[in-house]
């Protein structure tokens, strides 16, 4: 199945999710045969997580039109970016989602622009003290924890986030086990 078979079934399945918690609407669709243990399918799945979770939550937002955005904009990021650009696919698919959610582009001069960068920074600076191996939903929940934080200082909305043990870690042959913050043996 390619990437964009895989992302169309997360745009499919999505908007039924119910709830303001991107964590659980992530772990339900993470979950599915489709979905890879890794893999480009999370630069659609976690932002869109967010998305649902804030149209959940009563934010301003034409969902099926975001979802379709996030789909065009998370179908432009490659695979293994972490590890070969930098930067990771997780990170970038919540901000590709705040900036959605904000209308932001590259000559935004409302303060989006900058916040957004603080976000995708301070997310990425975390990934960065726990290092590698990538693992997608690691990175994800991190991506989620600082995400739910912004939107619950910066719009009329709250989300709920609760750390949660790892459902994955036995399918990751990469798992980092204790250094991951998520890992519980």
């Amino acid at each position: 199945m390619t990437t964009q078979e895989k992302a169309r079934l997360i745009i499919q399945d999505i908007v039924s999710e119910k709830g303001n918690n991107p964590v659980r609407i992530f772990k339900n669709i993470a979950k599915k045969e489709y979905i890879s243990i890794h893999g480009p399918e999370h630069h659609i799945l976690d932002g869109a997580s967010i998305l649902v979770a804030f149209h959940n939550a009563g934010g301003n937002l034409d969902l099926n039109k975001s979802l379709e955005k996030l789909f065009g904009e998370g179908l432009r990021m490659p695979g293994a970016m972490c590890g070969l650009w930098g930067v990771c696919g997780a990170i970038t698919s919540v901000g590709a989602a705040l900036a959605i959610i904000d209308g932001t582009g590259p000559l935004s001069d409302d303060g989006t622009w900058g916040e957004h960068m603080c976000f995708t920074s301070h997310a990425l600076g975390e990934l960065g003290k726990i290092g590698g191996p990538r693992c997608c939903k690691r990175d994800a929940i991190i991506a989620f924890k600082n995400a739910v934080e912004y939107i619950n200082t910066h719009y009329d909305v709250k989300l709920d986030y609760e750390k949660q043990a790892c459902e994955f870690s036995e399918a990751n042959l990469q798992c980092i086990n204790e250094r991951c913050p998520f890992y519980m043996g």
